[in-house]
């Protein structure tokens, strides 16, 4: 049997339930993209939030909670097949507890770490890299990963602009996380909203007010006069700044001044 939900990640572990308490899964697809086949059945399963996380807790409970960690970066990995990565994966950890991550070259447990490691990695590499814009209103930054990993990096920016009201979009998913900043009462007591995630489509990039775009010249004339030439090094700057990320980052978007600001990432 093979089950179809709606891409949620509550959605993903009601197909995991249903696959040890009602029918054997021959494959976990997103209903949006299911191709179907002669040859095998198919079933919608509707999400259930408490069945979902009563897996949840079994995953915590005989395996690990790094395991809950590690199949959902998966989910939230660009892996065509995730799902049936994260299904073979957690079949074999019930079966072994917490040893299954100890297995790296099994073939269950390979492809999981392989994109574990991806996300994560991506996860760092754009605490760093994100550059944020002043509306006049709230902060702006643009950004457009390899994976969805907004919701891994929503606590990091909380924490660390937690006064200000910012939008970080998510162009190739048309998505966005949105934080409200705080909002001081008449008793005087800062009440921080937590983050949501929302649709968006909106671009905004020409919508920046002159004061605001003084400063990115500002900034795009500091990496200038930075850059040191002799140690200009393309081929580690593509390494720590790669090329699909680079549209969407101030420092790149003036060619005239690309060599000299390259050549500030690439220092060793």
């Amino acid at each position: 049997m093979e089950y179809l939900y709606d891409g949620s990640f509550d959605g993903l572990l009601t197909c995991i339930y249903h696959h040890y308490y009602q029918e054997a899964a021959t494959g976990i697809y997103q209903h949006e993209y299911y191709q179907p086949t002669l040859m095998l059945s198919s079933t919608v399963v509707l999400t259930e939030p408490a069945l979902a996380n009563r897996v949840h807790q079994a995953i915590e409970e005989k395996i690990s909670a790094d395991a809950v960690a590690i199949i959902y970066h998966v989910y939230l990995s660009s892996s065509s097949d995730k799902e049936n990565l994260i299904l073979n994966y957690l079949r074999l950890g019930f079966k072994m507890g917490a040893k299954v991550d100890l297995y790296h070259s099994h073939p269950a447990v390979y492809p999981v770490h392989k994109l574990d490691r991806k996300v994560t990695a991506e996860v760092h590499r754009f605490l760093g890299l994100i550059r944020f814009k002043d509306t006049g209103n709230f902060l702006y930054a643009v950004l457009s990963p390899d994976h969805h990993i907004l919701t891994l990096i929503a606590d990091h920016f909380a924490d660390r602009l937690a006064g200000e009201r910012w939008i970080i979009h998510d162009q190739k998913r048309k998505l966005a996380i949105i934080y409200d900043g705080q909002d001081h009462r008449k008793d005087k007591s800062a009440i921080q909203f937590k983050w949501y995630l929302t649709e968006f489509s909106y671009h905004m990039d020409d919508d920046m007010p002159s004061a605001e775009q003084h400063w990115q010249q500002l900034w795009q004339r500091y990496f200038q006069q930075i850059s040191i030439e002799s140690r200009y090094n393309p081929r580690l700057q593509s390494h720590f700044v790669p090329q699909r990320y680079r549209r969407h980052l101030l420092e790149f978007q003036t060619p005239s001044l690309c060599k000299d600001q390259d050549s500030y990432y690439a220092m060793d």
